[in-house]
């Protein structure tokens, strides 16, 4: 869960666009309000008066930028993983305008259980059972199977952006699949369910598994049964995701993203390069 945004005339913008996605899904709204990244989403639980209780999630963008991967992901991913892996169904989606801005309102399921953790960095341990690790990989590899046009990293940021951050050469990607995307303790809950699906596409291989791990390195005995339960993460193909990965979330940290992971960060990149 993220901070409202600083301006108040956003926040304002954001609830009456709300409002207004509400009535258009006939939905009324029956849960505290949830803010994603930067404020650029808002969520809460609503009530459908067929479908009960649902999830309604709004994302905004400028209108000229209402459009491109994380407008359309979710609901790409619908299409193609819905049914088929433990996520979250799409019932519905509707867009707006207003205030020099577009909407798309996504009315989703509820799903009733609490997340591994409320910030993608975890704190504490996880214990979870055999099952849950066997069902993530499951639809993991369920999800790297499965063929798309929409590309999650581009070895041109690689061969950019890790000389800038690491020091060293961008490593060349042979080995794609597809990818959850965004993968880590906030985003899995505790059957586990796998939410939002915006940034979904082509990434190295094992690209979701080194994620999920460097998103897990301050609890080590976590660390340690995630590059149990993907062996990949031991490989070549693996070690480029993760040095990727390491290097997308040095970015992050360094336009203020959870500095915390900074150390971990350094370590592992130690053992990788």
């Amino acid at each position: 869960m993220y901070s409202p945004p600083p301006d108040p005339a956003d926040q304002q913008r954001m609830r009456r666009a709300y409002a207004r996605s509400a009535r258009l899904l006939d939905v009324s709204v029956t849960g505290p309000e949830v803010w994603g990244w930067h404020g650029r989403t808002l969520s809460s639980r609503v009530e459908h008066p067929n479908r009960g209780g649902c999830w309604l999630r709004l994302i905004s963008a400028p209108h000229a930028r209402a459009t491109g991967k994380v407008w359309e992901g979710n609901r790409k991913a619908a299409a193609l993983f819905d049914g088929r892996v433990r996520k979250p169904l799409l019932y519905d989606t509707v867009e707006s305008t207003g205030d020099g801005y577009t909407y798309q309102a996504e009315l989703h399921q509820y799903v009733d259980e609490p997340t591994c953790s409320l910030s993608p960095v975890l704190r504490t341990r996880l214990d979870l059972p055999v099952s849950w690790w066997d069902s993530l990989r499951a639809d993991l590899e369920y999800v790297s199977r499965t063929a798309t046009d929409r590309v999650a990293v581009r070895q041109e940021w690689v061969d950019r952006s890790v000389p800038r951050f690491l020091g060293v050469p961008g490593p060349r990607i042979t080995d794609w699949a597809t990818a959850h995307g965004d993968l880590h303790p906030a985003n899995l809950t505790t059957s586990p369910y796998l939410l939002d699906w915006e940034g979904f596409g082509l990434a190295p291989v094992g690209y979701d598994a080194a994620m999920f791990l460097a998103y897990c390195l301050l609890v080590p005995e976590v660390a340690q049964r995630v590059r149990d339960t993907f062996p990949i993460l031991g490989t070549a193909p693996g070690r480029v995701a993760q040095i990727i990965v390491v290097t997308e979330l040095l970015q992050s940290a360094s336009r203020g993203d959870h500095p915390e992971i900074l150390p971990a960060l350094q370590d592992l990149i130690v053992d990788l390069t």
